[in-house]
């Protein structure tokens, strides 16, 4: 039997989350910067709550902050914070989030939705350990370590414009990329059961069961909103069903076929086979090559150009020897 992953409410026996688990605790104890990617509900949160409960901070705050819900205007002060009559309304000192995690983690979720203007800043006080309070002529010394995460691509937020290279490349020390849960096989059984039983517990209500139908479904279903999703779903399931066995028609899933996931071709094919028939390894490494050279050698955006995660990606790079 594969062993489960329990870390940190982290939970799963995937070879996919495995991977990422086992990285993330061995740079836990450095005090490097890490970027976690993955797509919305993959667990990123839980990801950068785990490194620092694991690292020599633990003792220390964990802030985390939505760097998509700073306002423009007041991002710098929320952020670096600010002295008293720094501009009106500011009536006493503030701290601000990295003077909040003095001693502490810094996590800064969404990080690709930074404000430019604010991006300088950051990287200053990444490479300096400094921050400098609006309205503070002098700066002080931080003692925080900084996590980050994005679903965005940076890389290409960076050939855009839209977001400063060299802070790219500061964040991007240690990258972690979380799977996708429809990229986790039997994960999803595995959460799905033990959101049942915990959603069951808090709520006083005996836990639905699920029957054969009910987890081919689960299993089938593309899960676009991740381990988050499948979380609400069986909240949902113990409120309005509790102490049911289910079927997939008690799951609310839209149904989805294979064709609903995949680019319309012609008679519904992604590609046409050919009547002489195809080399299927050559047509492998030609994909992989051509998904690297578009990328520029960026594994995190040719995964999801093939649909792997990063730890597929990186093994079939490797069977087909062609350099990352």
């Amino acid at each position: 039997m594969v062993p489960v992953m329990h870390t940190e409410n982290i939970l799963g026996q995937s070879p996919e989350l495995e991977t990422v688990l086992r990285a993330a605790q061995m740079v836990s104890k450095a005090d490097c910067p890490v970027l976690i990617l993955g797509e919305s509900g993959t667990g990123k949160e839980e990801l950068a709550r785990m490194l620092h409960r694991l690292s020599p901070r633990s003792g220390g705050p964990f802030i985390a902050v939505n760097c998509g819900a700073l306002p423009a205007e007041l991002a710098e002060s929320e952020l670096f914070g600010h002295r008293r009559g720094a501009f009106t309304g500011a009536d006493r000192d503030q701290p601000g989030f990295v003077g909040a995690a003095e001693g502490g983690t810094l996590f800064l979720d969404e990080i690709g939705d930074l404000p430019l203007a604010l991006q300088p800043k950051l990287l200053r006080f990444l490479e300096r350990s400094e921050r400098q309070p609006l309205g503070d002529p002098c700066a002080r010394k931080a003692n925080v370590r900084v996590l980050t995460a994005t679903h965005r691509d940076l890389h290409a937020a960076s050939d855009q414009g839209s977001f400063r290279r060299d802070l790219f490349y500061r964040l991007h020390v240690v990258p972690l990329e979380l799977p996708p849960l429809r990229l986790r096989g039997n994960d999803v059984l595995l959460l799905a059961d033990h959101f049942l039983g915990e959603f069951a517990r808090t709520h006083g209500a005996a836990a639905p069961r699920l029957d054969r139908s009910a987890r081919r479904a689960l299993l089938a279903h593309p899960w676009p909103g991740n381990v988050r999703e499948l979380r609400h779903l069986c909240e949902r399931l113990v409120l309005l069903l509790p102490g049911q066995v289910l079927g997939a028609e008690n799951l609310g899933l839209r149904r989805t076929s294979h064709a609903d996931r995949m680019p319309s071709r012609e008679a519904g094919n992604l590609v046409q086979l050919p009547a002489e028939g195809i080399e299927l390894e050559a047509l492998e490494h030609d994909l992989l090559r051509q998904a690297m050279q578009r990328t520029r050698g960026c594994k995190a955006r040719a995964a999801r150009l093939l649909g792997l995660s990063r730890n597929t990606l990186l093994y079939r790079l490797k069977k087909h020897a062609i350099e990352g």
